[in-house]
């Protein structure tokens, strides 16, 4: 259902499994079709005692409810144990969000290394930050997609959702000086429909890849490692634009996000940027 309805992308189709996995190992055998209203308590319950964060377990609480929801949704049992189950108290995370400063110095570095490796850093690191795609959307990116020089990319993410998303000139400069190189990066005389190839099993670069390609650029920057992730960027593309005026639903419509609530969290963090610089900088606040 989550494959033909839903077009759930493999991360996705394995997130589900690993939840329902650990849902049955704590089960003990019983099958998670016959589970109780009692059962589902007591394994939220678990998480706790396990240190689990409240996000992750409303994350496998979410898993639970949808498949009980089929499951009673298709006639499988007559009754839902999960709708009446309330979902841990969760404090809203902001994102991590590098400073402009920071992503000038991850180019800067990244513009320091020639040849293939370098010019295919480079676009990977143009295109996160200029475009705000998720890595999964990145690495699946058709060669087609930049022939022509294209000043738009046309996007399909999540759910099987489509959107345009604008590009740059650093950017489409980046990628253009990538191409002649891109066959560096295939077997001899192999074709690749992907714009980022690789000779794994997926054909193209994996989401690990680039998050390693990316810790190592941030060394080479001089900033910590666990403060640079492909999502970081994302985050980084959303934060920069709010802070110079953008509008929050075209925002949305870049970022391919369902939900504007989820666009929203943006303005969070500069909310609390705005905070930070009041306490710290203004004048009552070095008296005291």
């Amino acid at each position: 259902m989550l494959v033909a309805e839903r077009d759930a992308r493999p991360n996705t189709l394995a997130a589900y499994l690993r939840d329902l996995t650990d849902f049955a190992e704590f089960l003990g055998g019983r099958g998670i079709a016959t589970a109780s209203s009692a059962d589902l308590r007591a394994y939220l319950a678990s998480l706790g005692r396990r240190g689990l964060s409240p996000r992750t377990a409303a994350r496998r609480l979410s898993t639970l409810r949808q498949f009980h929801k089929f499951l009673y949704v298709e006639g499988l049992r007559g009754d839902d144990p999960a709708a009446a189950l309330d979902g841990p108290r969760q404090g809203r995370r902001l994102p991590k969000v590098l400073s402009e400063s920071e992503v000038e110095r991850l180019l800067a570095a990244a513009r320091g290394r020639a040849g293939p490796e370098g010019a295919r850093r480079l676009a990977l690191l143009e295109l996160l930050y200029a475009s705000g795609l998720r890595v999964s959307e990145l690495i699946s990116l058709p060669l087609a997609a930049v022939r022509r020089d294209p000043r738009v990319i046309f996007v399909r993410g999540k759910g099987g959702r489509e959107r345009l998303v604008p590009l740059g000139e650093p950017a489409r400069a980046a990628v253009a000086a990538y191409l002649p190189l891109r066959r560096h990066f295939l077997p001899e005389q192999a074709e690749s429909p992907w714009l980022f190839p690789s000779g794994g099993r997926e054909g193209h670069l994996t989401r690990q890849r680039v998050g390693q390609l990316l810790k190592a650029l941030a060394v080479e920057a001089g900033i910590a490692r666990d403060k640079v992730s492909p999502h970081v960027l994302r985050h980084a593309f959303a934060t920069h634009l709010l802070d110079h005026g953008a509008d929050l639903r075209a925002l949305q419509q870049m970022l391919g996000h369902a939900d504007i609530s989820t666009t929203q969290i943006y303005t969070h963090v500069l909310d609390e940027r705005l905070k930070t610089l009041v306490q710290d900088r203004h004048p009552l606040a070095r008296r005291r």
